[in-house]
């Protein structure tokens, strides 16, 4: 698959010496081959690191598309991440700092985030709660969402987190497809400076449903409404429940985490991530990767309702024993010098957040960055889309004094993979438009749709020749369509569905997606998700969306929809369509515009050819149309 290279790729650009040197991954060349070579004695090493309360028989057990590890181990990622702690030198010391937008912050310490744990599950546990239970968390990024994902795993329950801010269809169809128990769900989020209504949408998508119960984490206080019957205040639970509950040990392989991601359908996949793998392999590259030491401070800008949160505010973070930065509202507000003000007062070393982030600060050029001391800052890190040249130079230039005091480093994973998969760590350069090389554990490939590997520099499918410990087990009901990332090409690899070319020294650059899957600020939204939004609505009869540039989020939404009889297009239509997609699937899928057309192009068989669409929009050539009808 011959593709054109949509990044340049520049020169590398060395970590400064004083960094590499202390860099806790010194050979990721050497580290990988053994990786490879022997996964079992790799993870299995790595494995030994944590706490089990019973040993396992066998590092894995692989038969595509099947994988297993630690067989036979018992433990909770819980205790692990907390009472490992509480119980030792670290238990005064910081687990978080968590700020709201209007600068309040609270620090807890992982004795004291233990207890609110413990106590929280208790009531959950009263409240019918216990193992394999499915419980849907809508909270938004504070504390008290953190300590829900953790009261439920510590039960040996499932959560899947739906961020706070999709709409009622959405939240809907996560409730119904896990089969949810219960629901944790704030009433509002403060998002730049505005209270986001949250309450109303949970009642609305719970309309008709079998919840058993809703825990409300109130923030209006007496302004909110009466709870109803089989509702519970959050904090009155907390308090009434004592912190009795020990971590329920579980099969490494049992469910820890439901997260639901788009897909190239209609219906999100749940993608299902247990105790043991994704504890193991995501605490593996905070430690490399990330370059994560005892006293660091960590500030993960994501939310809980992304994986990213999930691996990078919650667990890993907690499981090494560390510091992490939590803030809840828009990086730029109130202002967009808030970031750095943040990293001196915290004193942060290590930050991960995204490439939108990166380029909306250098919209506003080098003069915010300088105004603060980053002199703690000694690492960033970025991932949810490919990192443009430019902005990675930007970095480099204004917020690491020009690579002299830190590094810009790139990764590619996805919510299927629950950690990096590609990076580039301090002990090799970064170049420019490129993501950097396979990571110890990752058999990474370019091939063509026949599954052979492409030469060096062509483009072609990024494809992975094996699993990993932290890779996800099963889509949530339907295996089926997990077996089906690795039989779509053959040779028994895993399709990622992005794609990507490869140099002489294995360095990797992503292209993008190569299905119809939008990556709009570095969330993954489906084209078939927007759709059907546009067309439930009574005046759309057919709609198509397409990624179109977008200098901050990298992909805005460009929806192209055929009216009805008898409607007609107006301003008014469009902003009512407009807002009725935010209500079905939330703010990140809102197009950026509507086009009202009278037909879309198909092919024969009925098949809208979006790319058709997209290369008119951006005067680009949309290759065979041999299968266009007329």
């Amino acid at each position: 698959m011959a593709l054109e290279h949509l990044l340049e790729v520049g020169e590398g650009i060395p970590a400064p010496e004083k960094i590499r040197r202390a860099a806790n991954l010194q050979d990721v060349r050497a580290e990988h081959a053994r990786s490879l070579a022997d996964p079992h004695g790799f993870w299995g090493e790595q494995a030994k690191r944590f706490r089990w309360s019973q040993p396992w028989t066998r590092v894995l057990e692989w038969r595509v598309p099947d994988h297993k590890w630690f067989l036979g181990g018992k433990l909770n990622i819980t205790e692990n991440a907390l009472d490992r702690h509480a119980d030792g030198p670290r238990r005064n010391h910081r687990a978080f700092v968590c700020i709201d937008e209007d600068g309040t912050e609270r620090s807890i310490t992982y004795g004291e985030l233990r207890d609110l744990v413990s106590r929280l599950a208790s009531g959950l546990r009263s409240l019918g709660v216990g193992v394999g239970d499915r419980v849907i968390i809508y909270m938004p990024l504070t504390l008290e969402g953190i300590a829900s994902m953790l009261a439920v795993a510590r039960l040996g329950a499932v959560h899947s987190v739906v961020y706070a801010g999709l709409g009622v269809g959405a939240l809907r169809d996560r409730i119904v497809d896990a089969g949810a128990k219960l629901i944790i769900a704030g009433d509002v989020g403060f998002r730049r400076g505005k209270v986001v209504e949250l309450q109303g949408i949970v009642d609305e998508a719970v309309t008709g449903l079998d919840v058993k119960n809703i825990v409300w984490f109130q923030r209006r206080g007496s302004g909110g409404r009466a709870l109803k019957e089989g509702e519970v205040d959050f904090r009155d639970l907390v308090q009434r429940s004592k912190p009795d509950v020990a971590p329920v040990q579980v099969d490494s392989e049992h469910p820890l985490f439901i997260l639901y991601t788009s897909g190239s359908t209609g219906k999100p996949k749940g993608v299902v991530h247990v105790h043991g793998g994704y504890m193991v392999g995501t605490a593996y590259h905070l430690r490399t990767f990330y370059d994560i030491k005892d006293d660091d401070v960590f500030w993960c800008t994501s939310d809980i309702g992304w994986v990213v949160g999930h691996s990078y505010i919650v667990y890993a973070p907690l499981v090494e024993g560390i510091t992490t930065v939590v803030r809840e509202g828009a990086i730029d507000f109130p202002d967009p010098g808030i970031a750095w003000r943040v990293v001196e007062k915290h004193k942060v070393n290590v930050i991960f957040t995204a490439p939108t982030a990166l380029r909306m600060f250098m919209k506003f050029g080098g003069e915010l960055p300088a105004k603060s001391n980053l002199s703690s800052l000694r690492l960033i890190t970025v991932a949810g889309e490919p990192l443009n040249p430019e902005a990675c130079r930007w970095a480099f230039e204004h917020l690491v004094e020009g690579g002299k005091r830190g590094f810009i480093a790139d990764n590619w994973w996805q919510t299927e993979l629950g950690g990096p998969a590609l990076g580039t760590p301090l002990c090799i350069p970064s170049r420019p438009g490129a993501v950097g090389l396979a990571l110890p554990g990752v058999d990474a490939v370019v091939v063509d749709t026949d599954g052979k590997e492409v030469p060096r520099g062509q483009g072609g499918v990024l494809a992975l020749r094996g699993p990993f410990p932290h890779m996800m087990r099963t889509v949530w009901g339907d295996h089926q369509r997990w077996a089906q990332y690795w039989e779509e090409i053959p040779g028994q690899v895993y399709a990622a569905g992005d794609v990507a070319s490869w140099d002489n020294d294995g360095y990797f650059t992503v292209l993008g997606r190569s299905d119809d899957v939008l990556n709009v600020a570095g969330h993954r939204i489906g084209t078939a998700d927007v759709e059907s939004a546009l067309v439930s609505h009574p005046a759309i009869a057919e709609a198509a969306v397409i990624g179109i540039p977008d200098p901050v989020k990298g992909e805005g939404i460009k929806a192209f929809c055929i009216l009805r009889a008898g409607r007609k297009a107006t301003p008014e239509l469009e902003g009512e369509l407009i807002q009725h997609v935010r209500h079905e699937l939330g703010p990140i899928a809102t197009p950026s515009s509507i086009k009202v057309v009278d037909k879309l192009p198909k092919t024969r068989s009925g098949k809208i050819v979006r790319r058709l669409l997209k290369a008119q929009e951006l005067g680009k050539d949309a290759g065979d149309l041999s299968t266009l009808e007329e």
